[in-house]
């Protein structure tokens, strides 16, 4: 299958997908087809294929499009090749369990981030337009029940915040179940090992529970909702990159590490 061909096939299937051009400089017309998985095409120099594939799977993530500049071989703050990168992604999904003040400030960071932020919780007074203007929807029902028919993938961030086992324990094990690539909760570590034992207790495996961040986001010091929602953002940041989590100030080397390489479709064959 051609990249146009693999291009269109990806938009009607509504599958996030990006098409980089090179449209000034060394390469010109060059193109590489790029998804979450893999990549397909060149620039005709690797060095500048990596720069490339690196920057439009950042824009993939909001489906964004932008103009990119790079040196010859992806020199980063260098003029010499210009790249346009057209990039179709559904805004990822942010499923905030728990109505509570912590929750607020977690879905006005999840929308500022990008994704298509809702809110559950299964007490009506609580679970208000009122108090999540910024949700693109707030639903009223047992956490664990909604997440049986709601739409996750890989791409998808579950933020379980409603410190309560008679919530939390269900919703956790549904969400175990699915292909999220996030899965967080809130609590002290006594609640986390009791969390995990009652978890047990329901046949999730060992395995399972490592996937779940708990207690939730960065070590950062947080203490107020807004403070804890931003270490929120930034594990899940981290967590997608494989990035550790640190001081930059404490590393040394490049900023962004490379792209690892990946075998493209034309390679495979």
């Amino acid at each position: 299958m051609s990249i146009l061909s693999r291009w269109h096939a990806a938009l009607e299937e509504q599958s996030p997908v990006a098409m980089a051009t090179v449209i000034e400089g060394p390469g010109l017309g060059g193109k590489i087809l790029v998804t979450p998985e893999d990549h397909e095409g060149s620039s005709g120099n690797r060095e500048l294929d990596k720069a490339v594939v690196e920057a439009a799977r950042g824009l993939l993530e909001g489906g964004r499009i932008e103009t990119r500049h790079f040196g010859p071989r992806g020199q980063r703050r260098m003029e010499d090749v210009a790249v346009f990168i057209q990039s179709f992604a559904p805004p990822p999904k942010m499923y905030v369990f728990g109505a509570i003040d912590f929750a607020s400030a977690v879905a006005r960071l999840g929308k500022f981030m990008g994704y298509r932020v809702i809110v559950c919780d299964a007490r009506p007074v609580f679970a208000t337009r009122e108090r999540f203007p910024s949700a693109d929807e707030v639903v009223v029902a047992w956490p664990d029940e909604f997440l049986k028919t709601a739409e996750v993938d890989r791409r998808s961030v579950i933020c379980v915040l409603t410190h309560d086992p008679k919530f939390d324990v269900p919703v956790l094990k549904e969400a175990l179940a699915t292909q999220a690539g996030y899965i967080g909760a809130m609590g002290s570590r006594r609640t986390h090992d009791n969390r995990t034992a009652r978890l047990k207790e329901e046949g999730v495996t060992d395995e399972d529970l490592s996937r779940i961040s708990s207690p939730i986001g960065l070590d950062i010091g947080a203490r107020t909702p807004e403070e804890t929602a931003l270490a929120i953002a930034g594990e899940i940041i981290a967590l997608r990159t494989g990035h550790p989590g640190g001081r930059l100030a404490g590393r040394s080397g490049a900023i962004h590490a490379p792209e690892p390489d990946t075998v493209s479709s034309a390679d495979a064959k």
